[in-house]
């Protein structure tokens, strides 16, 4: 992380060449001249599930100066494609907004050779900035936090589950591999879609440092590179598409869920973030805990801060509450910690191998339910805002208060994160900071959309609820 180099977002092989991009009539590349039939232009919701318009290639231009036109409910939509009214903003089923692609960021899909994808910006129906836009919401805080001299890199760490595809669709969990972890067995049996993966990943433009399998059964990850925070909420979506694209390839369906079965351990998307100035990684070369600085312990200070709020929007879903447990490395409690995997924020300091720019945080409260840019726009607004008040971290935690008494979790400000959703949402309705950097109106759709999902859920068992939540993402 930190000093890392960029990589462009759109990769080599499958992209749209540089021929294709010289006969070009439209400023993102003229998909129809590259063969390509259709580009399909991807959103997320406040859930953090893909939505999407597909447009012929031929019409891929008219798009780009005048966009596609969607409802703005879909700012209200539960997890389960309920329309909830409760936002009076958006209280009735009347209006139109655009959806425009981000066309500088066109990638023909190496698994779907016949289309192309595109993520976009929706904007309001005169083409003015829409305060529901996640996409607008993040480069916001990416603005403030220039405008302060401060750069920051984003990288995930993506789990996700593996089942054999079901020829009766019931949607049981079937994995593809149930024996030891972490080894070239769990691997092997995955060998031809991995495979395809790694290649299909490289030639969309996705650059990954490892991947392997991981301790659930049919878990696997792959670590996505840094980028600038926005190229790396794009690349969350595109790597997405991409899994999904290979396993039904293979016959296989990808479940990014953040709990996929009830007592099992779950997936989570490690959000890592690094901050700059001047070119210099804030977390390394001081002489604070693990080497940071004191704008980088400030940084790591204004994340634990808000750490209650920014979870209300990095890990928002009754299946992130009930994937969030202590004891499973997964952040259960208001704490850091020097490479703690228990720490629901991990600090990875800097070493002579890999350099000062490799010093980062990571988030473990972070998910697919989650909306990629509204979960780093939280994360940089509390980080900046750390920076601004001068904040000092406390010490160190590298143990797991999970087994320690109230009094002394209570000794050290150590309380557990929010268990319920009327408590992350309390959480967020609260933080000054996060509701500033999110926007009123959004939060106002946000929160409706939590209690539309709370409701749904009322009264059901609680593994019924996980299974609601197994496919979505």
């Amino acid at each position: 992380m930190g000093g890392m180099p960029m990589l462009d977002v759109v990769g080599s092989g499958a992209r749209l060449t540089e021929t294709d991009r010289q006969d070009s009539a439209t400023s993102g590349g003229d998909p129809a001249a590259a063969g390509v039939a259709g580009v399909t232009i991807v959103w997320a919701d406040n859930n953090g599930i893909p939505r999407s318009r597909t447009v012929p290639a031929g019409q891929y231009g008219a798009a780009v100066e005048r966009g596609v036109g969607i409802t703005p409910l879909f700012a209200v939509f539960d997890s389960h494609d309920g329309i909830t009214f409760e936002h009076a903003p958006l209280g009735t089923p009347s209006g139109d907004i655009r959806l425009m692609p981000v066309a500088d960021r066109l990638v023909r899909l190496a698994g779907q050779p016949g289309f192309a994808w595109v993520p976009g910006r929706q904007v309001a129906a005169d083409g003015s900035a829409w305060p529901y836009d996640q996409r607008g919401v993040l480069e916001r805080q990416v603005a403030r936090a220039a405008a302060l001299g401060l750069d920051l890199l984003a990288g995930y760490e993506m789990e996700f589950h593996l089942s054999r595809a079901s020829d009766d669709g019931d949607g049981d969990v079937r994995p593809v591999y149930d024996g030891p972890s972490y080894g070239p067995a769990k691997m092997l049996a995955v060998d031809a879609f991995a495979e395809q993966l790694l290649r299909d990943l490289d030639r969309n433009g996705v650059p990954v440092g490892q991947f392997h399998g991981e301790y659930g059964p049919g878990q696997f990850e792959f670590n996505i590179a840094p980028a600038d925070p926005v190229t790396a909420a794009d690349r969350q979506l595109l790597a997405r598409q991409t899994v999904h694209a290979a396993a039904r390839a293979h016959g296989l369906r990808a479940g990014f869920a953040p709990l996929v079965t009830l007592g099992q351990v779950g997936n989570g998307w490690h959000l890592h973030t690094s901050v700059s100035r001047a070119g210099s990684n804030l977390l390394s070369g001081g002489d604070g805990p693990g080497g940071m600085t004191a704008e980088g312990g400030a940084y790591l200070a204004g994340l634990l801060r808000d750490l209650p709020a920014i979870v209300a929007v990095t890990a928002p879903s009754l299946s992130s509450l009930q994937r969030r447990r202590p004891g499973y490395w997964c952040g259960a409690y208001t704490f850091w910690g020097i490479e703690n995997r228990e720490a629901s924020l991990r600090f990875v300091p800097a070493t002579p191998l890999l350099g000062a720019g490799h010093a980062n945080v990571e988030l473990k409260p972070s998910d697919a339910s989650a909306n990629p840019y509204l979960a780093l726009a939280a994360v940089i607004a509390a980080g900046v805002a750390g920076v601004e008040d001068g904040l000092t971290p406390p010490d160190p935690v590298q143990e797991d208060p999970g087994g320690w008494s109230e009094d002394r979790r209570a000794a050290h400000g150590i309380r557990l994160l929010p268990v319920t959703v009327e408590q992350q949402l309390a959480e967020l309705r609260a933080n000054e900071r996060i509701r500033a950097a999110l926007g009123e109106e959004l939060v106002g759709a946000f929160v409706a959309v939590r209690e539309a999902d709370a409701a749904r859920a009322a009264g059901r068992d609680a593994a019924d609820v996980v299974r609601s939540y197994r496919w979505l993402y």
